[in-house]
């Protein structure tokens, strides 16, 4: 089942990419402006795939901005799914001339194939990061066992679901904010890795990303807790689905990455308006629209306009605090790394 269902997800990539090469074939013969301009832009976006209804209501606003500027239409092409699994499909070959991605090691994949420039972060507001989230504890209703913080999951009795760090983005934040529970309220590495590998044994699912964790706890009743996306939460709380969540006061700032990818921006004459759609991302008008689908807004006033879904977390820490992702992916998640330690440590226990 898996097997087939990650075949779906590359076929339809293929699909798209095809469908995206014949699209630049027939551009070459489109309508163009008295100055020589093309009529219409022709856009792509590969995104994660909590992020495509603020997309789709964001990308409209731009394209009647940009019309309204520049006499030139916008046709966006997108594309969502797993953070990893769109990094790997730009590599592989996906033209996009965007990327929004879960975690800034998604972007990095792309630059060591050589289609982003290395000092993507530095072309954008806020480190290129355009939305953020904290890792949310989801608990059964009226949530019966009173789990608060990430010390209450190692309770005696309580189980709780997460995906697999290995093959999951989003389990990648998870790890790293129980983590940083300990490392980032005075404690130290080695205590820290004894939190962790307790916390690890009272797993009930590691299930391979994150919808599939949540069909876990939801779904199939598996564990008393669900760690996940505080944006997940409210984006389904937008659906009309309510959930028992809390924010643990100790927690780790997820922060969403947006870049141009160079090499297919340069290769279909798209720079110009993939840049200032990435700038357009950043204006308080779409700042908002990701709030309303339950992101973290980057924009300090319109995140402030929204306190009351999003509180303030009284320790929050960033990626950066731990070392950065090239550091935290070969400690804790390459082959053989900590994370695998510890898995097998308590296989053998």
């Amino acid at each position: 089942m898996v097997r087939w269902r990650r075949f779906r997800v590359w076929f339809s990539l293929f699909l798209l990419a095809v469908g995206l090469s014949a699209l630049t074939a027939a551009c070459q013969f489109q309508a163009t402006l008295p100055d020589g301009r093309p009529a219409q832009v022709n856009l792509t976006l590969s995104s994660f795939a909590v992020t495509k209804k603020a997309h789709e209501a964001i990308m409209p606003l731009f394209a009647a901005q940009w019309e309204r500027e520049h006499r030139q239409k916008v046709r966006f092409r997108t594309t969502y799914g797993p953070s990893g699994s769109q990094s790997r499909a730009v590599i592989d070959g996906l033209e996009a001339d965007i990327v929004h991605l879960s975690l800034g090691l998604d972007v990095d994949r792309i630059v060591k194939a050589g289609l982003i420039s290395p000092d993507w972060a530095s072309q954008a507001p806020h480190n290129s990061i355009v939305t953020t989230s904290v890792c949310a504890l989801i608990t059964r209703e009226g949530n019966p066992k009173n789990l608060q913080t990430w010390q209450d999951l190692t309770r005696e009795g309580v189980t709780f679901v997460t995906a697999d760090p290995k093959t999951s983005g989003a389990a990648r934040w998870n790890f790293l904010a129980l983590w940083g529970s300990i490392t980032q309220t005075g404690g130290t590495p080695a205590q820290a890795r004894q939190f962790v590998t307790e916390a690890f044994r009272h797993v009930a699912a590691l299930p391979r990303d994150g919808r599939e964790a949540t069909d876990a706890f939801l779904k199939q009743g598996q564990g008393d807790a669900l760690i996940n996306y505080e944006n997940e939460v409210l984006l389904a709380r937008k659906k009309g689905q309510t959930l028992s969540y809390s924010i643990p006061p100790v927690n780790i700032l997820i922060e969403n990455p947006i870049a141009v990818v160079d090499r297919y921006v340069d290769k279909h004459g798209t720079r110009e308006v993939a840049q200032a759609y990435v700038e357009f991302l950043y204006t308080p008008q779409a700042q908002e629209i990701f709030a309303q689908y339950g992101f973290r807004p980057v924009d300090a006033a319109v995140l402030a306009a929204h306190r009351q879904e999003f509180p303030p977390v009284p320790t929050l820490f960033t990626v950066a605090d731990l070392g950065g992702w090239e550091k935290v992916q070969a400690q804790f998640f390459a082959d053989g790394a900590l994370f695998d330690q510890i898995q097998q440590e308590n296989q053998a226990a």
